[in-house]
């Protein structure tokens, strides 16, 4: 059993490829942002970054789904900006493997100009890549540059996960 947590900044992608990741392998997908509480969508969305007192509370709930899913036997895929290693170690538990979004500043702020929709402003990209810490050794991760196309990403995620 495998738990996916796509994480990266925000426009890098997570949601667009754990749903094609979840097609694929057919596996459950639970999107992160759903999981917010209002007030820090309210916050988001009025332009402010999350403090990580605001994040804790979303990582249980997250952490939560993560506990669900294996105590069921189900592998799955989460999405999760999952940022710096700390907020990683509320999620991380045998199974979990980080799944980071890499790109650069520009092609993410391409993104976030044409994306629609979505609570998260353009203005909060700088915040989340100063606060990005890339997964480190003792953390299980693949990481992917987001100029593939999502399929290709996802194609290339499929083929470094672990045998089960």
């Amino acid at each position: 059993m495998t738990i996916l947590v796509v994480m990266g900044v925000a426009g890098s992608g997570k949601s667009t490829v754990a749903g094609i990741l979840a097609k694929r392998l057919g596996w459950d997908l639970q999107e992160g942002d759903e999981l917010h509480p209002k007030a820090n969508v309210e916050k988001m969305a009025s332009g402010h970054p999350l403090t990580d007192e605001d994040r804790w509370p979303w990582l249980e709930l997250i952490a939560k789904w993560i506990a669900g899913q294996i105590d069921s036997g189900k592998s799955g895929i989460v999405t999760c900006s999952a940022l710096k290693h700390s907020y990683r170690d509320v999620l991380r538990c045998d199974g979990v493997v980080f799944v980071q979004l890499s790109g650069s500043r520009e092609q993410i702020s391409e993104r976030l100009e044409h994306r629609q929709g979505h609570y998260m402003p353009p203005s909060l990209l700088t915040s989340q890549l100063d606060t990005l810490e890339p997964p480190g050794q003792d953390e299980h991760a693949i990481v992917v540059d987001i100029a593939q196309t999502p399929e290709q990403i996802a194609s290339e995620v499929i083929a470094a996960l672990p045998p089960t």
